[in-house]
């Protein structure tokens, strides 16, 4: 029963954008930030509980998170918590729209993405945006054709991440009074220093969606890409491989979109 309403809600939500893709494209619906990379532009951040609430507003969506009455987070084991979704992603009051849209499925992200001009990254140009330079003219201190070992640069500082990434993590987070078993919470998508091609929170922050295996179907895991506030900074490497069933809608996954130029 899990996996049929996930594909009914999928199916739904295509069918709901579907007009306004071929309307809205050329406007930019979702109002995403785009840095150029070449082959493909990348949304500069996370994409936002505002941008998210624009597409609802068209598509009618109600998010898997939302029939179930909330999404989960890990205590011991998955546990649900009632009335986190996109909306209020630690339950109680309403979030910032600067805050990252978590609480989401996959297909719920592939939805959105489409709809915004664009889709979900393969793991391939996600991995490529968040660690290796490739603007022509890139600010300091940051060298063009250059990998990093973090989508940060040298060292994790100044992400949003457990630990390891500076006391100013902390004072970043945001987790509507929720009491949490572990991490402190998510930060407002541009609260962290821009890192690699000028992008906020490819590391940490909230895990993001990658279509990885690319064109798998039904409820197959699909990689999570860049590490979250729940984790520290080994998480965020690129040789850091992590996934989760494509229905999972959770506190700490949320996504960003591409498009071709």
């Amino acid at each position: 029963m899990r996996i049929v309403s996930t594909q009914r809600l999928a199916r739904a939500s295509f069918l709901a954008v579907l007009i306004p893709i071929a309307v809205h494209a050329q406007r930019d619906p979702a109002g995403i930030d785009w840095q150029a990379l070449g082959e493909f532009s990348i949304a500069r951040t996370e994409t936002t509980i505002g941008q998210f609430r624009r597409f609802v507003d068209v598509s009618r969506m109600v998010t898997r998170a939302e029939h179930n009455g909330g999404g989960e987070v890990y205590e011991a084991g998955w546990v649900k918590k009632n009335g986190w979704t996109w909306r209020t992603p630690f339950g109680g009051s309403a979030a910032h729209d600067d805050e990252p849209a978590v609480h989401v499925t996959f297909d719920e992200a592939q939805a959105f993405c489409r709809w915004a001009g664009g889709r979900l990254p393969t793991d391939e140009e996600w991995v490529r945006a968040a660690y290796t330079e490739l603007r022509e003219s890139p600010s300091a201190p940051f060298a063009r054709g250059r990998t990093y070992p973090f989508p940060t640069g040298e060292s994790p500082e100044g992400a949003q991440c457990l630990g390891d990434c500076g006391p100013a993590a902390k004072k970043r987070a945001i987790n509507h009074g929720a009491r949490l078993s572990r991490g402190d919470g998510h930060a407002r998508v541009t609260a962290t220093p821009a890192g690699v091609n000028g992008l906020h929170d490819m590391g940490g922050n909230v895990w993001e969606w990658v279509d990885e295996p690319r064109g798998a179907g039904g409820n197959a895991e699909r990689r999570t890409r860049g590490g979250s506030w729940w984790y520290g900074a080994a998480q965020m490497r690129a040789s850091h491989l992590q996934g989760k069933p494509a229905d999972t809608a959770v506190v700490y996954i949320g996504f960003r979109c591409v498009r071709q130029p």
